[in-house]
């Protein structure tokens, strides 16, 4: 049956099940005038449209029916829910929009029912036929559908008119391009999903964790953690059932380490390349295969130019690696966005020569990565961790700083310990984010849990959840369940405040703890140089 006849068969049904005296009342409840339990939105009645009649559905609210005058035809409302007539056994839901909002697009499916009177439903697929028994007549379960299109101040003729050439560049583009060329937010295409770093405190501070089709920078001294936070997230990525590879330009890859870890080496992709050129274009490949979940590369010093290695030593090569990874990210980027694979760079210190005041650290590769990495963190040690009885430290205490962040709002800082040989304590991040998050409640120097005693002291704890892996577990679960409210509650914060939003990723030439802006301290310099020579006087 064609779906024109389909709509009016429906239409019989609905006017034999819903007869005038229902229009009169619904329920006793409704009859004696007593208020429904719930009331609909009274901003929905301007978006309901039935395609069987252009006139707008009334919402009799003392009654609890939404009535169509010119079909003869209600639908009662329980709890702000306008229900079919119970013959039909059908359900429709209404999204009211949020207090001062405007409403959501949302869909009012109403399956077709029997032809010949029958009770069943029809099939759940849409265009499937439906044959009724004893010989009745077919009907297709096409949907019946009434649209609400999203609510919006009233438009003029010329906003109309502007709106009807958008759309119309918008599908020609689309269809020229691709679909999805050109979007729109509600199309939720923004959704940035995040990788976890196998550290709570670090988690906290991002906003989550690593976020996937980004660039990731991780800087840092020597021995501040810089491979074990990549071999972390490399362990992260295969537990989600994700591939992983890691470029070891420095050819300094411990399988052993990267094994206690948590990593399975044997899945493991490696590369050793040989120059950088080689090293983007084996990244490049990856990239675009849709398959790799996350690139490692360490590190970007080591990633030295082909004319660089083809040349003797000691003849200079200005600005060859600064170029060959401002032409390597242009392209790896937008394919890195496309796949939703995580590019992770691992990048050492380098001084600027001649600096007198502010922070000389800068990082290696030239000022690109700084612009195309949505997030880059600066990992520092600051103490070493000693244990009773051993005279050698056992790990070092860390800090991490978020000094550019796109995804979620910057500048924050965490602080984990890295244990030698077995990488960061993860008791150690959960206590921390339970104490910070009041799952743990401190009462002195004794914790409790859900009103159980587990130890006095953070050492004592932790030996605690160390040896009781069932408390340690419910533990590490309240805390991600919490964690992931407040991040939730500090994005909403941050869009709504704006000046602390995602889209505000921090000064990209701010490094280190000390947050200098080196760009002011060297026109202060050069402002000072000027002043001097005008005066008759050196600086």
């Amino acid at each position: 049956m064609r779906p024109a006849a389909a709509a009016a068969l429906l239409l019989r049904r609905c006017r034999a099940a819903a007869p005038q005296q229902q229009l009169r009342g619904c329920s006793a409840a409704a009859a004696g005038g007593a208020p429904p339990p719930g009331a609909l939105d009274e901003r929905l009645l301007e978006l309901l449209v039935c395609p069987l009649s252009k006139t707008p559905l009334r919402h009799d609210a003392a009654r609890g029916l939404l009535v169509n005058d010119e079909l003869g035809v209600a639908w009662p409302i329980v709890d702000g829910v306008p229900h079919l007539p119970q013959r039909m056994r059908r359900r429709a839901m209404l999204r009211a929009a949020p207090a001062g909002g405007q409403a959501s697009a949302a869909r009012l499916r109403v399956r077709a029912p029997l032809a010949g009177g029958g009770s069943r439903p029809a099939p759940p697929r849409a265009g499937v036929p439906c044959r009724a028994r004893r010989g009745r007549r077919s009907l297709t379960g096409e949907d019946v559908e009434l649209e609400l299109e999203a609510a919006g101040p009233a438009l003029s003729a010329e906003d109309k008119a502007r709106q009807r050439v958008l759309k119309d560049v918008l599908r020609k583009i689309n269809d020229k391009h691709g679909q999805g060329t050109v979007m729109q937010m509600t199309d939720g295409a923004i959704d940035v999903e995040r990788t976890p770093s196998g550290c709570l405190t670090l988690d906290r501070a991002t906003g989550g964790g690593y976020p996937k089709g980004r660039i990731v920078e991780i800087f840092g001294p020597e021995s501040s953690g810089k491979t074990t936070l990549a071999l972390h997230a490399i362990a992260e990525v295969q537990r989600a059932g994700g591939v992983a590879c890691f470029i070891d330009a420095e050819h300094a890859f411990d399988s052993a380490y990267a094994k206690r870890l948590g990593i399975d080496v044997e899945s493991l992709l490696v590369c050793q390349p040989d120059h950088g050129e080689m090293a983007f274009n084996v990244m490049d490949e990856l990239v675009r295969s849709g398959v790799v979940g996350l690139v490692v590369v360490d590190s970007v010093s080591a990633l030295v130019p082909r004319s660089e290695l083809e040349g003797d030593i000691g003849t200079p090569q200005i600005g060859s690696q600064a170029r060959l990874m401002s032409v390597a990210l242009r392209k790896i980027a937008a394919n890195a966005a496309k796949s939703g694979c995580t590019i992770m760079f691992i990048n050492q210190l380098r001084f600027k020569v001649g600096v007198l005041f502010g922070n000389p650290e800068t990082t290696s590769g030239g000022n690109a990565l700084k612009y195309y990495a949505s997030m880059r963190l600066d990992i520092r040690a600051k103490e070493k961790i000693n244990e009773a009885g051993r005279p050698e430290p056992v790990g070092n205490k860390v800090k991490v700083k978020v000094v550019k962040n796109k995804v979620s709002p910057p500048f924050d800082t965490a602080e984990f310990d890295i244990m030698y040989g077995d990488g960061i304590n993860a008791l150690g991040c959960v206590f921390d984010v339970a104490k910070e998050l009041e799952v743990l409640e401190a009462r002195g120097s004794h914790y409790y849990f859900e009103g159980a005693k587990l130890a006095q002291g953070r050492e004592n704890v932790l030996v605690h959840l160390k040896d009781n892996p069932d408390t340690a577990a419910r533990v590490k679960t309240a805390v991600k369940a919490r964690l992931a409210e407040a991040v939730a509650a500090r994005g909403a914060a941050a869009r709504a405040g704006g000046a602390g939003a995602a889209g505000l990723s921090g000064d990209d030439g701010d490094e280190g703890f000390d947050d200098v802006d080196f760009d002011d301290d060297e026109a202060l310099m050069r402002d000072l140089e000027k002043a001097a020579d005008a005066a008759g006087g050196g600086l």
